[in-house]
């Protein structure tokens, strides 16, 4: 059986820079390739191309750093094997986190984290699934279709509220919709506050 090919865009080691684990160390493996194609998103030079890698040269990528946790990301990491990869992971001794824009159903069962970022449209399994909801705010955002995904939190699932792009504007909003909805939490994007990758 042949081996999959992973398009990657790029392997680096960093700090979590949003949501539950804001602060953490950890490798980033960001598949490359994304269909949805978000006009203001801040990686958008990962919706095509990519560096192909079989299972043995993501892993011996990966043993370069002193970490044992992968957050894949991409692009949009449902667009490959995403299962196939969380289990070679997994295998491998790694913590695996997901993050997703949830478009596609997917199992990523055997992950240990799991954020969705809903964007375009989003599949309500994929929102079962998750451990944080990342709702990306702006002055723009239909504040009342906003409200849908509330629905979906429980003790598993939170809701965390990041403004777009850190911008001042967008920030105050997000303060106001947290105090207004208690359980929800606010995630600005450390790693740009503080100027890392």
């Amino acid at each position: 059986m042949p081996q999959p090919l992973w398009k990657v865009n790029e392997i680096f080691y960093s700090i979590q820079g949003e949501g539950r684990h804001v602060g953490m160390p950890a490798i980033f493996l960001r598949l490359a390739g994304c269909s949805m194609g978000c006009p203001w998103c801040d990686t958008k030079y990962a919706f095509d191309g990519g560096k192909e890698m079989n299972n043995l040269q993501v892993l011996v990528e990966l043993s370069h750093f002193p970490c044992k946790t992968v957050i894949i990301t991409g692009g949009e990491p449902t667009e490959q094997d995403l299962p196939a990869l969380i289990k070679l992971l997994k295998s491998a001794g790694y913590a695996v986190h997901i993050e997703t824009n949830g478009a596609r159903d997917c199992d990523v069962n055997q992950a240990d984290f799991v954020c969705v970022s809903p964007k375009k449209y989003v599949a309500k399994e994929m929102l079962q699934k998750a451990d944080i909801i990342k709702l990306v705010v702006n002055t723009e955002t239909d504040l009342e279709d906003l409200q849908k995904y509330y629905n979906y939190e429980n003790e598993k699932t939170q809701i965390y509220l990041q403004p777009e792009s850190n911008k001042e504007e967008n920030i105050a909003l997000c303060v106001k919709l947290a105090k207004a909805h208690p359980s929800a939490r606010l995630s600005v994007q450390l790693h740009k506050l503080i100027n890392i990758k």
